[in-house]
């Protein structure tokens, strides 16, 4: 079902924010959580001071792929019974659920809406947004995903009629028909600046259209953002694998859980998302970490999925003003205590609440948070799996939200104020239908009113941008001089590009010089968005700290340690970029600034940055300078290819870098020539092989490295072991489902069986092994013993991702059959059930067909008796 690569083996294998002071988190001294056993179902611990109660099952909200919750406490839920690797259309819509006396049970249900693929859903007024998966209709197959918007103005729980198109095209066609929509495009948010937040998994997308036409292509995922109206459609940040949704805060920090590094666990990683940042996956995250912003953390095997920062004055102080993350290959919502380091954060990972592969969690105005679970729904969705809880805080009292659309002005001012995120949120949003004379006035003095929180006066600062556009600029330009929100007027002034003429540029070149990072940051985005080259001395000044390193060939980088210190120069590059400050760069080579003009300079596939940087060589005697100057070279020599969405790196992508399918241009030509006649004047030979190895140039005067002998396992004869009849084998899958939860089973017995089955052939324990099928280090971490069980014996009941059987046909008739290890533009990998490799060339592959089949067989266990099997899932149960 869901954006993840799900972990493991068949079946998964499957601040304070109302005070002064943002971001300022109080770690509980005493966290509690209570294990209710059959109090609810598949709810089996929370925090003792929540209640939690069952809302909906699944005979109304099957499927939950993703839910969300109208400021009033509207539940909609997205039910997707088709699932991640489903492709039949007509199994999904949009739930309506309404609690109208508050006792937590449901009192109404509609279907709102048919939409196939739900993955985002985002209730605004009258309005509910959608994003979602589109089928022809003559063809049954999928076509894209959309972003669209249903209206329901009688307030009857359905939609008016069809829904209205945003976006069209924001996933690439080719593999939501040929894999689902497993790494496609998934939930949306909107932030307090009125911005729709859209994660993008890695798919990418090629020509995405917006409502005004302008179309867009982003190879890999990342976050865009689009108008409520559709327009103004940009890309946020890119670089990440597979995201699901993204966490808003107040003051416009976003943060994601999102994993990577294949076939080594699918690791999670909880990142903050920076305005521009590039965040490297697949090509530059483990060997070209100096060039990225890492990750906050590496936290083991998962799958995240939804997101949401609790910012509720109802809800304990504990478990407020923090951002939440489901993990659905974990069943567990967890909490990230954040705190501010620099322009960034670090954070503390604690459990929260435990669901059964939990979806999704979302809040209302009231303070009541509403949870979904797929409940194990499997990845092609199930009819009779799924359900929603409500968590509220025990001694929480419920307050109905207004009706806004009957509020007055200062009623609504007054909600900006509010200690909900919800109601501040969708204050501004009504706001915004008015009349802007009729409240521009309020807002403004809201802002301005320093008595009042902060968190308040940023909300009414970007109502008040929204609302004003061009004629408030004037006004925004005074907020530069106040300490307090100086950060958000510079965003504010930058944010709209049609708004960016009235804008002048020096108050973002004095917060380059500010004491806070944080404003420097919100400067240096904004002059990147300005797009003044006169504006690229002052951010070729931006220093570069000692965290500035790539790693030793062959390493793998820290992609996810917290380097505040890194973010301003990363950011400032990244401006550098947008302003295609060639020039600038070129002549900054040699002089202080020389480190963060070369850095910038690897992304400018330009001729006249080939010259210049050849030139600069040639002016220079300092031979460190030069080996930089070189390196540069030697990493524009080649770029990556425009993409056209006619192919996707797999779940198995090379990871190699810089590029992933990596072409000459221009200027290559002429830089190889310089490389080669400074080569054979060379005696540091070794420094040319390192560097065509890096880059990948393919230069063959400089030779390259040998790779070092891959030991080959020995052929595993798997049908022998699976026709051998044991207990195992006897009996049917129920017995020995029962009769495991009576055997505890030795954990050194069970590593020799793994050996003696055959598992080693497909699996490894130890990322230090050859990359095969699903890890098997971290398993425990995301499966229970049972789970576990239930994948060995039924291994085609849910395939894992990078464990499907791919039948390729190659030029002269062969065919092989087996699984992707490795992946690249120009060759793949496979490994078949024995443990043989193969490697292809692309250019030799004729046909290739993901089977309907898990490459695991079926009765592996078959010949052993119940305790071997026991000892054989005790041993997997423990590798965390």
């Amino acid at each position: 079902m869901l954006k993840v690569s799900y972990t493991l083996i068949a079946s998964l294998l499957f601040l304070y924010l109302n005070g002064t002071q943002p971001w300022k988190t109080e770690t509980p001294k005493n966290y509690t959580k209570t294990t209710r056993i059959d109090s609810l179902r598949n709810a089996t611990s929370w925090p003792e001071e929540l209640n939690i109660s069952n809302f909906s099952s699944a005979d109304i909200t099957p499927s939950p792929a993703c839910i969300a919750v109208a400021p009033s406490g509207e539940v909609y839920v997205g039910v997707d019974k088709m699932g991640s690797l489903g492709k039949k259309p007509g199994n999904g819509s949009i739930v309506r659920l309404v609690d109208t006396n508050n006792d937590g049970k449901i009192d109404q249900h509609t279907t709102y809406a048919l939409a196939d693929n739900p993955r985002g859903i985002l209730p605004i007024g009258d309005r509910v947004y959608v994003l979602h998966t589109v089928f022809s209709k003559e063809t049954g197959i999928a076509t894209g995903m959309n972003l669209v918007v249903f209206e329901d103005k009688n307030n009857d729980g359905v939609a008016d009629g069809p829904s209205s198109l945003l976006i069209e095209h924001i996933s690439s066609p080719k593999f939501l028909q040929s894999r689902g929509t497993d790494h496609a495009t998934n939930g949306i948010r909107m932030g307090i600046d009125g911005w729709i937040y859209i994660a993008v998994g890695d798919f990418g997308f090629h020509n995405a259209t917006d409502r005004s036409g302008k179309k867009m292509t982003m190879l890999g995922g990342g976050i865009v953002r689009v108008r409520p109206d559709g327009t103004e459609m940009e890309v946020y940040t890119h670089g990440m694998r597979n995201i699901y949704d993204v966490a808003i805060d107040p003051y416009m920090n976003i943060f994601a859980r999102g994993n990577t590094n294949d076939g080594g666990g699918w690791n999670i990683r909880f990142s903050n998302q920076i305005q521009s940042g590039e965040y490297g996956y697949p090509v530059l995250f483990k060997h070209f970490t100096d060039e990225i912003i890492p990750a906050l953390i590496d936290l083991g095997g998962g799958s995240g999925t939804g997101a949401l920062f609790m910012d509720d004055a109802t809800w304990p102080a504990k478990y407020n003003n923090v951002p939440m993350m489901a993990d659905w290959g974990r069943s567990q919502l967890y909490i990230h205590r954040v705190t501010p380091d620099g322009a960034s954060f670090t954070q503390q990972e604690e459990p929260f609440i435990k669901l059964a592969q939990i979806t999704d969690i979302d809040i209302d105005a009231s303070g009541r948070a509403y949870l979904s679970a797929w409940d194990g729904a499997g990845y092609s969705g199930n009819p009779k799996k799924g359900f929603v809880v409500r968590a509220v805080p025990k001694n929480w009292v419920y307050k109905p939200f207004a009706d806004l659309k009957k509020a007055s002005v200062s009623k609504l001012t007054a909600y900006l104020a509010s200690g909900s995120a919800v109601a501040r949120l969708a204050a501004q949003q009504e706001l915004l239908t008015r009349p802007t004379k009729k409240y521009s006035k309020a807002v403004w003095k809201l802002t301005t009113d320093k008595k009042k929180p902060l968190a308040a006066r940023v909300a009414a600062l970007f109502t008040y941008a929204q609302a004003t556009g061009v004629e408030g600029v004037a006004n925004l330009l005074t907020l530069t001089q106040d300490a307090d929100l100086k950060e958000f007027a510079l965003r504010a002034l930058a944010d709209r590009k049609g708004n960016l003429t009235s804008v002048p540029t020096e108050p973002f070149l004095n917060g380059l010089k500010d004491s806070s990072p944080r404003v420097r940051v919100a400067a240096t985005v904004g002059l990147g968005r300005l797009g003044r080259s006169e504006a690229a001395d002052a951010l070729l000044q931006v220093a570069v700290p000692s965290t500035f390193a790539a790693p030793a060939i062959g390493t793998e980088g820290p992609h996810a340690t917290p380097n505040s210190a890194i973010i301003p120069a990363h950011i400032a590059v990244r401006s550098l970029v947008s302003l295609n400050a060639i020039d600038a760069c070129v002549k900054a080579i040699g002089t202080a600034n020389s480190t963060i003009a070369l850095w910038a300079l690897r992304y400018m596939h330009d001729s006249k940055a080939a010259n210049g940087l050849m030139a600069a060589y040639q002016r220079t005697n300092d031979e460190s300078l030069k080996k930089q100057i070189l390196t540069t070279l030697s990493r524009i020599y080649k770029k990556e290819a425009e993409y056209d969405g006619s192919w996707w790196w797999s779940t198995r992508p090379d990871t190699h870098g810089p590029y992933y399918k990596a072409i000459t241009w221009e200027s290559s030509a002429a830089i190889k020539d310089f490389l080669v006649a400074e080569w054979q004047k060379s005696t540091d030979k070794q420094f040319y092989i390192d560097l065509n190895s890096r880059h990948r140039m393919e230069i063959p005067e400089f030779g390259k490295e040998e790779p070092v002998a891959v030991k080959e396992e020995v052929k595993v004869d798997l049908e022998k072991i699976r026709n051998k009849k044991g207990q195992v084998g006897e009996a049917s899958i129920e017995d020995v489902m029962l009769a495991m939860a009576k055997f505890q089973g030795d954990a050194a017995l069970g590593k020799t069986i793994f050996t003696q089955q055959g598992c080693i052939a497909c699996h490894s324990l130890s990322k230090g092994e050859v990359m095969k099928g699903p890890f098997m280090g971290q398993i425990g971490s995301i499966m229970n013993r049972e789970q576990i069980a239930e994948s060995i014996l039924k291994p085609n009941a849910s395939i894992s991702q990078g464990f499907s059987t791919v039948l390729i046909t190659a030029k002269r008739n062969k065919s092989y059959m087996g699984f992707i290890t490795e992946e690249s533009a120009s060759k793949v990998v496979l490994r078949d059930i024995t443990g043989q490799v193969t490697t292809l060339k692309t250019s030799d592959i004729v046909s290739r067909k993901e089977m309907e089949t898990s490459m695991m067989p079926s009765g592996l266990v078959n010949a052993l008796s119940y305790e071997e099997f026991a000892s054989l899932l005790t041993f997997l149960a423990q590798q965390k």
